[in-house]
C-alpha cells in the first residue's frame, strides 16, 4: 500500500455529520434496498411458536385419525415453520450481541445463517411429505372429510395472524421475510385443504387427497426457491439483491478529486445490515475527515449501506496491489 494512504471506519449513524440534506429524515434501509424500522419481534416470535405448535399437535392427531394425508402434510410443514421460528428467534437474539475480540461483527451473520437453515429444512420435509404423498396415491385410503376441513379452517386463522404479525418487517429482513412468507403459504395451504375436504365430502374421491399434498408440496417448494436462493448468495458474501454495485461506484468515482476506485467491496453482514469497504485514490491529498464522513452518510442514505470502511489514497506513483479487478 502507498505510505501516504489513510483508512477510515465509518458506522454513518454513530456519528453527527450533516451535509446539504440536514433536515431531511431518511429511514434506514435493510438488505436488498428496502426501508425498515428497527422493531422488536419478540413477541411475534412468542406468539407465532406457541399458536403453531398447538396446531402441529391438533393437527398431526386428526390428521392420523380421518386418514388425512393432507392434513399430515401440512402438519409436517408447519412443524418445519416452528422450527423455523425458533432459528429465526435465535438469530433475532444472538445479532444484537456485542461485537468481541474474536467475531468482531458481533453475532449479526446468525441471522444469515437462520434463514439458510429455514430454506433448508423446509425443502427436506417436503420430500419426505411428497414421498409418502405418492404412497397414498397409489394406494388411496378412505379420508375424513367434514374433520380435514375443519382441521384446516382453524390453521388458516392461526397462520394468517401469525402472519400479520410478521408482515410490517418482512420487507427489510430476509429473516423475517422467512418467517412471514411461510406463514402465508401455510394459509394458502390451509385454504387449498379445505376445498380438498369438501370435494371428497361430496364426491368421495379419496385420491384427491394425496394429489392436494403434492400441491401443497409445489406450493411450498415455489415459495421456498427465492429464500434459498437470496440466503445462499448472503452467505457467500454477495451483493446484497436490491443493491447496484456499478451504481455506487458511480457515485463513489464521481466524488469531488477521486480519479479511480478500486477494491471495492459490498456484502451483508446480517439480513438487515450492510458493509463496504473500497479505496478511493484522490492526488490532491487526504480530503479531511469531514469528506470521508459526508461520503459515508450518503452511502447509508442512498445505498442503504451501513458500514462504510474508506480507504484514501494518494500516490498514483505506487499503485495499491489491490488495483486488479481479480485482486482480493
Amino acid at each position: 500500500m502507498p505510505p501516504t494512504g489513510m483508512m477510515m471506519d465509518h458506522a454513518p449513524h454513530k456519528h453527527d455529520h450533516r451535509d446539504d440534506h440536514e433536515g431531511h429524515d431518511h429511514p434506514a434501509r435493510g438488505v436488498g434496498g428496502h426501508s425498515h424500522a428497527p422493531a422488536n419481534f419478540g413477541r411475534a416470535f412468542a406468539i407465532g411458536i406457541t399458536l403453531n405448535t398447538a396446531f402441529v399437535i391438533v393437527e398431526a392427531v386428526y390428521g392420523f385419525a380421518s386418514g388425512s394425508m393432507a392434513l399430515v402434510a401440512d402438519a409436517g410443514h408447519n412443524l418445519s415453520d416452528v422450527l423455523g421460528l425458533v432459528a429465526a428467534w435465535t438469530a433475532a437474539i444472538l445479532s444484537k450481541r456485542a461485537p468481541t475480540p474474536r467475531f468482531t461483527y458481533g453475532l449479526k451473520g446468525s441471522s444469515i445463517l437462520a434463514a439458510l437453515f429455514n430454506a433448508v429444512f423446509l425443502l427436506l420435509a417436503v420430500g419426505a411429505i411428497a414421498w409418502e404423498a405418492v404412497l397414498r396415491l397409489i394406494n388411496p385410503e378412505p379420508v375424513a372429510g367434514v374433520t380435514v376441513m375443519v382441521v384446516a379452517g382453524i390453521g388458516i386463522l392461526v397462520n394468517g395472524v401469525t402472519a400479520w404479525l410478521f408482515a410490517s418487517g418482512s420487507k427489510g429482513d430476509l429473516n423475517i421475510r422467512g418467517a412471514y412468507l411461510h406463514m402465508v403459504a401455510d394459509a394458502a395451504v390451509s385454504a387449498g385443504v379445505v376445498l380438498a375436504g369438501l370435494v371428497i365430502l361430496y364426491t368421495g374421491w379419496s385420491w384427491l387427497d394425496p394429489l392436494t399434498s403434492l400441491a401443497i408440496s409445489a406450493l411450498i417448494v415455489w415459495g421456498t426457491w427465492g429464500l434459498l436462493r437470496d440466503s445462499t448468495a448472503m452467505s457467500l458474501s454477495a451483493v446484497p439483491r436490491g443493491i447496484d454495485p456499478a451504481a455506487v461506484r458511480g457515485y463513489l468515482e464521481q466524488c469531488e478529486g477521486v480519479t479511480e476506485v478500486h477494491d471495492l467491496h459490498i456484502w451483508p453482514m446480517s439480513t438487515t445490515d450492510i458493509a463496504l469497504t473500497c479505496h478511493m485514490v484522490i492526488p490532491a491529498g487526504h480530503p479531511g475527515d469531514s469528506y470521508v464522513m459526508d461520503v459515508a452518510q450518503r452511502l447509508h442514505r442512498e445505498f442503504g449501506i451501513e458500514h462504510a470502511t474508506i480507504q484514501v489514497e494518494t500516490s498514483a506513483a505506487s499503485p495499491c496491489s489491490l488495483v486488479p479487478g481479480h485482486a482480493v
